[in-house]
């Protein structure tokens, strides 16, 4: 009976980083993807490698949080109350990815995880107090971070980058020689394919950084309850593989597509901000909220690009700032399609609706939020009626 149990208990974690990879896969790798870089495909594969190996390494940490630190008594996670828990992360964090939002695996399943810690009484509220501050100041962090690089800094940037990309193939294969070198594609620039390789690296960082975080949130229950670790990691991280290559090509269009228009320059920032935070947290031992920092950034980059009134040099000189309210714009570029983010002129900043869609937005804030509740109010509701009229 217990083998059969357990044997449940990992389908559902399966189920769960099924989910996961769905879900993480688009702030990793979708500014790459809507900046024409890499294929979903190529998205999915580079996800997958680099998940493993940072659930393989830091990861093991997390698990180890999760498992046994955030509840008193790591007891209460039997084989049982596991597949309640894992149950409850998987299918909520499903609603997100069927919607096309990426949700915070760390938000749901440590939601999860304290439904059934109140439940019980056994929550360690010192360690969910600290997670929980981290959750509220990381992507405030980001999100005005990025606001202030896309309001002040980001023309300057753009002019030191100035990566676009080009039409064609960004790598030709040389078959002049016995054997294929490859060679820069007939449009391609070296800066482009050294900023390319940069927001490409920066994705793979991206994903190891999720990889140390979020392996936790499919198998800490199931590790609590005395499987060995091992080969949950490579159960968990296969599980993700699944999901970044199929259910993850939504979250990719709307982090890529959807909710603003990035082009590599942007793309690059985005990552940089959403990586760096992340990476911190992970050093500190906290399980990062890794989706609603990445997703912040974005938006807070888009949000600062459309509200710009004048660079640091400009406010350094004392300039005076430009009109960019949305009737001038109007006014000054009549019929013209609003250019994308840093490819603008410095005077010419199109109105915020055209660089990231105010709809997309709040729908991706609302699920982000909605999900994470749907996990921890059904854990502890189930939780509580099975302790108190069942186990």
């Amino acid at each position: 009976m217990v083998e059969i149990l357990i044997g449940i208990g990992v389908v559902v974690a399966l189920f769960v980083g099924f989910n996961i990879g769905g879900s993480t896969t688009g702030p990793a790798f979708g500014p790459a993807v809507g900046a024409g870089v890499l294929s979903k495909l190529v998205a999915g594969m580079l996800m997958s490698v680099f998940f493993l190996v940072g659930a393989w390494t830091i990861g093991r940490r997390v698990v180890n949080t999760l498992g046994r630190d955030l509840m008193y008594d790591p007891a209460v996670f039997t084989v049982e109350t596991s597949i309640v828990v894992l149950f409850f992360i998987g299918g909520a964090l499903f609603v997100g990815n069927y919607a096309g939002v990426p949700a915070s695996t760390s938000m749901t399943a440590v939601g999860s995880i304290a439904g059934l810690g109140v439940a019980t009484g056994e929550l360690n509220w010192a360690v969910m107090g600290e997670i929980a501050v981290w959750w509220v100041v990381a992507p405030l962090v980001g999100f005005w971070l990025s606001v202030m690089i896309g309001r002040y800094v980001y023309p300057t940037l753009n002019r030191w980058i100035a990566v676009t990309t080009s039409e064609g193939a960004l790598l030709e294969a040389d078959r002049s020689r016995a054997v294929p070198v490859p060679t820069l594609g007939p449009n391609t620039t070296k800066r482009e394919l050294v900023g390319t390789g940069i927001l490409v690296a920066i994705g793979c960082l991206m994903a190891f950084s999720s990889g140390t975080s979020n392996i936790a949130n499919a198998i800490a229950p199931l590790y609590g309850a005395g499987v060995e670790m091992n080969p949950l990691i490579l159960l968990g991280s296969a599980a993700v593989t699944v999901g970044a290559l199929t259910i993850a090509r939504r979250t990719l269009d709307t982090l890529g597509n959807d909710l603003t228009d990035l082009p590599l320059t942007a793309a690059i920032v985005v990552a940089v901000v959403a990586s760096g935070i992340v990476i911190g947290l992970s050093a500190v031992g906290i399980p990062a909220s890794f989706v609603i920092i990445a997703t912040m950034s974005i938006i807070g980059l888009g949000w600062g690009r459309a509200t710009r009134t004048v660079t640091v040099s400009e406010a350094i000189r004392g300039e005076e700032e430009p009109d960019v309210s949305v009737g001038a714009l109007a006014a000054e570029h009549p019929g013209e399609a609003a250019p994308q983010i840093g490819e603008e002129e410095p005077e010419d900043i199109p109105a915020a609706a055209d660089l990231f869609d105010p709809s997309t937005t709040g729908r991706v804030i609302l699920m982000q939020n909605l999900v994470p509740v749907l996990s921890t109010g059904g854990a502890y509701v189930t939780f509580w009626v099975l302790f108190t009229f069942w186990w």
